[in-house]
């Protein structure tokens, strides 16, 4: 079994590299609509605008806040992996393979976060994670009326991670 939490990594020039690992209950065909797929991305991610092609054309506009990231599918492998390379949050990597009648989903996150909001950073991805197997479910988010109660559970456990031992 897989730590929900995922792994942090610091790499040498200062950026993190964020990576999460979870087994969904739906085929990769279904995920990867999910995640490429605008209509569905919005359902538990980002309002988007998607040239799926590699070099292509990627725009995300959070609908919980006012980020908007702008960037480039910098590798497309339907239907097992899509990286987007953005100026907000990084590259984004997805990986997707098949395992038993489900699919094995890994993100990685690459990116520079300052120190004082990789926590917060942490826990929105954990909870876009969360978001998309509800929306694999049936249930897509509410934007209007989103669930701030399951980042905030996520985020604290991220922050009391990170504190030094005394």
């Amino acid at each position: 079994m897989t730590d929900p939490y995922g792994t942090i990594e610091t790499r040498d020039d200062g950026s993190y590299v964020l990576r999460y690992d979870r087994r969904l209950r739906h085929p990769v065909e279904k995920v990867w609509a999910a995640l490429t797929d605008p209509e569905q991305i919005e359902e538990w991610w980002a309002r988007a605008e998607v040239e799926l092609a590699e070099g292509g054309r990627a725009r995300l506009e959070w609908l919980n806040g006012d980020a908007v990231a702008e960037g480039r599918i910098t590798r497309l492998e339907p239907p097992n992996a899509i990286e987007f390379d953005t100026d907000l949050h990084g590259r984004l990597l997805w990986e997707l393979r098949p395992e038993g009648d489900g699919t094995r989903l890994t993100l990685t996150v690459t990116a520079e976060v300052p120190d004082d909001h990789l926590a917060s950073v942490r826990a929105g991805w954990h909870v876009h994670i969360d978001f998309l197997e509800d929306a694999l479910d049936g249930r897509p988010v509410d934007w209007p009326n989103w669930p701030q109660d399951r980042w905030q559970v996520h985020f604290e456990r991220y922050e009391a991670s990170m504190r030094p031992i005394s």
